[in-house]
């Protein structure tokens, strides 16, 4: 019977029902909430250390906006260049593709190779963990009585193999000098078009601050992530070192020192004060190298060229290149968050990895008494 007597379509299993890997009594086709703002998204980020180049990509799914989308996005000197692909969900499955882009899962938790064919940026892929993965802690943050954020994620560090194509101009990524960081997020978050604010919002935000450092030495990795409101207090927070067989020793309550240019909020350096399982300090001073804003040609918050799980229409794809000199691209900078390739030190071990951050209204403990505060 077709839709016009009445019946409708009823609904199908998806190919994922299949394997005995269900957590609710719905088909894998739905998920557990009817939260218009559920997502399911890979991150990747991949440098080649000395600041030449910065990748920054990832792919989403948002099954009840019905949209599957990705970007890439590449800085090379003063330039970036975004490409971002987008269409219907069809299907929750394995198949990890839209558009000219597509996540291959080689090795789960290990092994991933990421291809994007587009003649203004391209690149296959293949990254290897150097440690294994860390599931950090769950993040929730409440609007009133309302979840607009509560998520799980899971993070790792590596290195990176392939080409890459950006402008005209053939990169060979040789394993040996590019590394970088990847994670796994699924659960609530704002996405797709803005929601109507309601009683959350009418106050006003008063500020927000937030910090994600995956750093990869030698013998371990470190993962540090915290958010606090404006007075300070903690909404996450969670320091682990992992270690190559497995081990995951956690490193209390970081306490952050940034340092920050005068007349900004861009950290020009950064020192993490931990503390091992056996009580010793752990210490990492960090450089923040050159950057990439994630809401511009990411997607990401703030972004007004594109964000994550709006609908396009089928099939869509856009490329962009921002020149970071043009006073209008400049001035958007400072109003999200920011990836800064980090050069880093822990004791006499140096590493490499990702600062990511993002410091925007008020925060007692810098100092920052509005949106309009730099420091000194």
């Amino acid at each position: 019977m077709s839709e016009s007597d009445g019946r409708g379509v009823g609904p199908t299993p998806a190919p994922l029902d299949e394997y005995p890997i269900h957590q609710t009594p719905l088909s894998l086709a739905r998920v557990g909430t009817s939260d218009r703002n559920f997502y399911d998204r890979s991150y990747f980020n991949g440098h080649d250390r000395d600041g030449g180049t910065f990748l920054v990509t990832g792919l989403g799914v948002y099954p009840n906006l019905g949209v599957i989308d990705a970007y890439a996005a590449v800085r090379r000197g003063e330039t970036q260049r975004a490409v971002r692909f987008s269409t219907e969900l069809t299907e929750r499955g394995l198949d990890q593709r839209v558009g000219g882009y597509r996540v291959e899962v080689l090795e789960p938790l290990d092994r991933i190779r990421i291809v994007c064919e587009h003649e203004d940026l391209g690149f296959d892929l293949t990254w290897t963990g150097a440690f294994p993965a860390v599931l950090e802690q769950p993040h929730l943050i409440l609007a009133g009585n309302r979840p607009i954020i509560d998520a799980s994620r899971f993070a790792q560090v590596g290195s990176w193999a392939g080409t890459l194509h950006v402008d005209g101009t053939d990169l060979t990524v040789d394993p040996q000098v590019w590394t970088g960081s990847r994670d796994r997020s699924w659960g609530i978050r704002p996405v797709g078009e803005t929601e109507p604010a309601g009683r959350a919002g009418a106050s006003g935000p008063g500020g927000f601050w937030w910090m994600y450092v995956p750093l990869r030495f030698e013998d371990f990795a470190i993962v540090v992530i915290v958010q606090e409101n404006p007075d300070g207090f903690r909404t996450l927070n969670d320091a682990t070192r992992i270690w190559a067989d497995g081990r995951v020793e956690q490193l209390g309550w970081p306490r952050v020192h940034i340092d920050y240019r005068s007349g900004t909020r861009i950290p020009v350096a950064a020192r993490l004060e931990m503390t091992a399982s056996d009580g010793k300090p752990v210490e990492v001073h960090i450089e923040p190298q050159t950057f990439m804003a994630l809401h511009i040609g990411c997607g990401y918050g703030g972004d007004p060229d594109w964000q994550h799980g709006v609908w396009k229409g089928a099939d869509w794809s856009s490329s962009s290149s921002y020149d970071l000199t043009d006073p209008a691209v400049a001035g958007r900078i400072p109003w999200g968050v920011i990836d800064h390739v980090a050069r880093a030190r822990c004791g006499d071990a140096e590493g490499w990895g990702m600062f990511e951050h993002a410091s925007l209204g008020r925060h007692d403990p810098t100092g920052f008494a509005d949106w309009t505060s730099v420091a000194p």
